[in-house]
């Protein structure tokens, strides 16, 4: 057993960048040829990609235009041609993307109440653009199925039957529309799980932003303080969120969605849970005995997935380690041990017994391992986000983004020399609150390290 103590230590002051780099135009030329080259390889004659505003990630990586609170349809062709559906309001303010696309409106996807009289039907604009008898048709939304084994379930849809009744109908048989998800969410060849340098520093801004928010809920927490208050900390810098800000106290925390304390936006989330308290003399002799046990070894499996974290191991091997060193009589894993990211919260996730899927250069994954407790009601999570990154990803990362890149070392070296996880060269940790671990959120500055 490692020695696991809590240390008072001085969390530096990261910092963060004022300006988030643009996405090239020619990585969206890049990302729709990606597409093509997967569609033909399928045999598919079309993609259809539909998004709304909580499910928006796959279209907005190929238009960079986010529809907000209307839907929106991108069709593709096997040859290349590409055009896009929006409501009223989002052809008018929903942003020019990078590449050229053609439009068309589309009424039906606008908000209740408002003009419908000036669009085609849909099946007039799809049969136009040329989906007809005997093609075939990929659909993409935000999720894909799959049996015990994993397989996926082509003939699954998640998009409205609305559209898939017409498609449907266009093509003349059922097994003709297909779910294309995986194109985006697969966890190893997915695009979405190949991320260009500029999103990935996008990222590390982003999470500089929810880690300082973070950073600055801990520091503000005392007895008598209200939970509203607390949430105030919680900035994005106009960053839109990925999921709901949580922010719980008291008997509300053990409800799972109300969350202790999360913040998410558009690829990061920061999340920190512990007990209201200065030690463990100040909870009951039961709650204290759980909780110290609980806490060190929640740390220790915390520790050894970043250290098990690395380019080429595998989601399986990582959850083995994790699973390894978690006492069993104290708690259970909620969900996986961690997944990925990317503008959603939770893109996908190679962590699960017996997975054979090798962890690569590009992506972006959360550190999310979530304790259901057995006994004793505590709590206790630490949730951040890393990349990882070959050699010369890291070169170039170093040479075009420096300020992003002396941020990433000053957490790395943190981590090793500071807190004791050994991660690997390829590890770079992303968050301002970098595994600082503060099991007693009233004892700000003592975080549990291996020193």
């Amino acid at each position: 057993m490692r020695n696991i103590q809590l240390k008072t230590i001085e969390l530096p002051d990261f910092g963060y960048d004022t300006e988030m780099p643009p996405i090239p135009a020619k990585e969206f030329e890049g990302r729709i040829n990606k597409v093509l080259e997967t569609i033909r390889n399928r045999q598919l004659d079309f993609l259809l990609v539909f998004a709304d505003r909580e499910h928006f990630a796959n279209f907005r990586y190929l238009t960079d235009i986010d529809p907000r609170f209307e839907e929106a349809l991108l069709l593709i062709n096997k040859d290349g041609k590409r055009k896009i559906l929006l409501g009223n309001e989002c052809l008018s303010a929903g942003g020019t993307p990078p590449i050229p696309f053609e439009f068309e409106l589309y009424q039906e996807f606008s908000l209740l109440g408002q003009d419908r009289s000036r669009s085609r039907s849909l099946e007039l604009i799809l049969r136009e653009f040329g989906i007809e008898k005997g093609k075939k048709v990929g659909c993409a939304y935000f999720k894909y199925f799959y049996d015990k084994k994993r397989d996926i379930i082509p003939g699954l849809l998640d998009i409205p039957a609305y559209i898939a009744d017409i498609l449907r109908a266009l093509t003349g048989g059922k097994e003709l529309v297909i779910n294309s998800n995986d194109i985006f969410m697969e966890p190893s060849a997915g695009l979405r799980h190949h991320n260009c340098l500029e999103e990935l520093v996008r990222f590390e801004w982003a999470s500089t932003r929810t880690s300082e928010s973070m950073k600055n809920v801990v520091r503000g927490i005392k007895p008598e303080r209200r939970e509203y208050e607390l949430a105030g900390n919680y900035v994005s810098d106009g960053l839109p969120y990925s999921c709901h800000p949580m922010l719980s106290s008291g008997e509300k925390a053990k409800a799972g969605l109300s969350s202790p304390s999360a913040f998410g936006v558009w690829g990061a989330l920061t999340c920190r849970a512990g007990m209201v308290a200065e030690g463990p003399e100040q909870l009951d002799d039961k709650t204290s005995a759980f909780y110290e046990k609980f806490w060190r070894n929640y740390f220790l499996t915390t520790s050894t997935w970043y250290e098990s974290i690395g380019i080429g191991v595998t989601g399986g091997d990582v959850f083995q380690k994790a699973e390894a060193v978690r006492d069993q009589e104290l708690y259970e894993f909620a969900l996986n041990t961690g997944h990925s990211i990317h503008l959603d919260e939770w893109v996908n996730s190679p962590f699960y017994p017996g997975s054979e899927i090798k962890l690569h250069s590009g992506l972006a994954l959360q550190m999310d391992i979530i304790p259901v407790v057995k006994s004793a009601f505590v709590a206790g999570n630490m949730e951040d986000g890393i990349v990882l990154a070959d050699e010369a990803l890291r070169n170039r990362w170093q040479k075009e983004f420096p300020g992003s890149w002396k941020r990433i070392q000053q957490r790395r070296d943190f981590m090793i020399d500071q807190i004791g996880i050994q991660i690997k060269p390829e590890v770079l940790p992303l968050s301002n609150i970098p595994a600082f671990y503060t099991p007693y959120l009233l004892s700000r500055g003592k975080a549990a390290t291996f020193r």
